[in-house]
């Protein structure tokens, strides 16, 4: 049978590798300082001195995009490395013992997803205060149980297959089975379960900067860009366009890659 081409994965993996490829050069490099302002190009339309044009106080909006991409990144980045260790780690240790622990995490996560992730956020920054540091903390452990339903659920389906049965007759310890046995099983399902984590992490960041207790001036950041370009949509469209382009992508990207790997899964 001749395989069809997952377009998905390469796709996805094009416009990530592209967004990433940018989002580093933007950490080194960009056309203009994103806080230096200028009166000369306030307002000035999309030309060759500056790509996505200016905005309302003449600062490069580029400059600024790469900078709040990078932003973004850094926080989807922690914050999903948050959730995928510490949800691996509960969630193996109640996918494989099972018991009164079992169900009082599982309760615990479920009452955590219960309410909604932007409202949770708020009510740990209003306590912890603002900054990137905070909301990488807040952020982080709301994704957490997520992650540990997927592995608690993976977990608990591999402890009973024989090869994990001969493991445990041949001696092997209980780290061995969890870390060398189980979890590499766990990948196919986890790595598109990391992708959508990280569209969700940009889009979660991006609405927290957007009500105003995201990242703060004079950093940018793409969710207070987007707020702020909504007053000059009509003078000034390109600063809503470029700034809502990045986030697509960012955002079209990660979620093709997803579905990618989700259909390469299931083909094997």
């Amino acid at each position: 049978m001749k395989k069809t081409r997952n377009s998905f994965l390469y796709i996805g993996g094009f416009l990530s590798a592209a967004m990433v490829l940018l989002i580093l050069v933007g950490y080194f490099w960009t056309p203009y300082s994103p806080t230096a302002m200028d009166p000369a190009a306030k307002f000035a339309p999309p030309s060759p001195a500056h790509l996505l044009g200016g905005d309302n106080y003449g600062r490069d909006i580029f400059s600024r995009v790469l900078q709040g991409a990078g932003t973004s990144f850094f926080i989807a980045v922690c914050v999903v490395a948050i959730g995928c260790v510490f949800g691996i780690l509960i969630g193996s240790l109640c996918g494989y013992y099972g018991g009164v622990p079992d169900l009082i995490l599982t309760r615990v996560c479920d009452a955590i997803t219960a309410f909604p992730a932007i409202l949770l956020a708020l009510v740990i920054i209003s306590v912890v205060g603002s900054g990137t540091h905070n909301i990488i903390l807040a952020l982080g452990i709301l994704f957490i149980p997520s992650f540990a339903r997927i592995v608690r659920g993976e977990f608990a389906r591999c402890r009973e297959l024989n090869y994990i049965k001969s493991a445990k007759l041949m001696g092997a310890g209980d780290a061995s089975i969890l870390f060398r046995h189980i979890l590499p099983n766990t990948l196919p399902v986890l790595l598109p379960a990391i992708t959508i984590g990280f569209n969700n992490a940009i889009l979660s960041e991006a609405s927290m900067s957007f009500l105003g207790i995201g990242i703060q001036p004079p950093f940018a950041s793409l969710g207070s860009m987007l707020n702020e370009s909504q007053t000059y949509l009509q003078s000034a469209p390109w600063y809503a366009l470029g700034t809502g382009g990045a986030i697509v992508l960012l955002i079209l990207g990660f979620s093709l890659l997803s579905e990618g790997l989700q259909q390469r899964r299931r083909r094997v």
